[in-house]
C-alpha cells in the first residue's frame, strides 16, 4: 500500500469512525435522558408546564427523537472530526481553539438539516398540544409541510436553532477539547472514556446554562401554530414582558441537568466506540 493510499484509507476511517461513534452516542443519550428533555420542553411551552402535560406521557415524542438522533449525531461528528482533522493541519497550536469552534459550528449547521424537522415533530408531541396529541411524527411533519411549506413548516425555527447551536458549540467544544488536553497534567491520570465523559459533562453543563434563553426562544417558535412570532428577539421580549427573567431562563435546571448528563454519556460513549473501532482497525 502506497503512502497516498494509506492516507486515503486513514481519512475514510476517520469518517466512518465518526459516523458510527456519533450514531451510537446520540441514540443512547436521547433514549436514556428523554424524560428530562420532555420536562424542559413543557416548562418552556407557552401553555405552561401543567397544561402541556406535566409529568404525564413523559415519553411522548420518543419515536421521532430516537429515529433522528443517530443520523443527526453521526452527521455532526463526521463533519466535526473531518473539518478538525483538515483544518488542524493548517493551524498552529495557539489557533486550535478556533479550529474547534469553526468545525463545531459548521457541523451544527449541517446536522440541523436533520435535527430541525425531528425537533418539530418531537416537541409538538412532547407538549401534548390538542392539535397534535393523537398525531404521529410523520403526520405532524406532513401537516407542517402541507399547510406551511418547507421553510415555514418543516424548517420552522431553523435559524433560531442555529442561533442556539452555534454559540453552544462555540462554548462546549473548545472547553471539551481543552479539558481533555489538560486532563492528564491536572489529574495525573490517563485519559479514559470515563474522564472524557467528565470533560464532556462539565463543558456541556456550562454551555447549556449560558444558552438557555436561545433554547427557550427556539422551543416557543417550534411549538407555535402560526408564523407571526418567528423572530428570536421578538419572542424573547414577549416572554420577558409576560414572565420576566424567569421566563427567559425557563427550563434552566432540566436543560443543564439533561445536557450535563447527556454530555457525560454522549462523549463517553463516543470515545469508547471510537477506541473500539480503532482497536479493530489496528488488528
Amino acid at each position: 500500500m502506497t503512502l497516498e493510499s494509506k492516507s486515503i484509507a486513514s481519512t475514510d476511517f476517520v469518517y466512518w469512525s465518526s459516523l458510527l461513534s456519533g450514531a451510537v452516542a446520540g441514540l443512547v443519550v436521547d433514549i436514556v435522558l428523554f424524560p428530562i428533555d420532555t420536562v424542559k420542553t413543557r416548562l418552556q411551552s407557552e401553555r405552561g408546564f401543567i397544561r402541556s402535560g406535566g409529568f404525564r406521557g413523559i415519553y411522548k415524542g420518543l419515536a421521532p427523537a430516537a429515529a433522528g438522533s443517530a443520523p443527526t449525531a453521526a452527521l455532526f461528528f463526521c463533519t466535526y472530526d473531518g473539518l478538525k482533522s483538515h483544518l488542524g493541519k493548517l493551524a498552529t497550536q495557539s489557533q486550535q481553539p478556533y479550529v474547534h469552534m469553526i468545525s463545531a459550528a459548521s457541523a451544527e449547521i449541517v446536522a440541523c438539516l436533520i435535527r430541525v424537522p425531528v425537533e418539530i415533530a418531537k416537541q409538538r408531541r412532547q407538549a401534548l398540544s390538542l392539535k397534535y396529541n393523537s398525531s404521529s411524527a410523520v403526520e405532524i411533519l406532513y401537516h407542517a409541510f402541507k399547510t406551511e411549506g418547507i421553510r415555514r413548516g418543516l424548517y420552522r425555527g431553523f435559524g433560531t436553532t442555529i442561533m442556539r447551536e452555534v454559540p453552544f458549540s462555540f462554548i462546549q467544544f473548545p472547553l471539551w477539547e481543552y479539558f481533555k488536553q489538560n486532563w492528564s497534567s491536572a489529574t495525573g491520570t490517563a485519559l479514559t472514556p470515563v474522564s472524557v465523559a467528565i470533560c464532556g459533562a462539565i463543558a456541556g453543563g456550562i454551555a447549556a446554562g449560558l444558552t438557555t434563553p436561545l433554547d427557550v426562544a427556539k422551543t416557543r417558535i417550534m411549538l407555535a401554530d402560526d408564523g407571526n412570532r418567528t423572530g428570536v428577539f421578538r419572542v424573547l421580549r414577549g416572554i420577558y414582558r409576560e414572565r420576566g427573567i424567569r421566563g427567559i431562563f425557563a427550563g434552566f435546571g432540566p436543560r443543564v441537568l439533561w445536557i450535563t448528563l447527556g454530555g457525560a454519556i454522549f462523549f463517553g460513549f463516543y470515545d469508547l466506540t471510537t477506541r473500539l473501532l480503532n482497536s479493530d482497525e489496528s488488528k
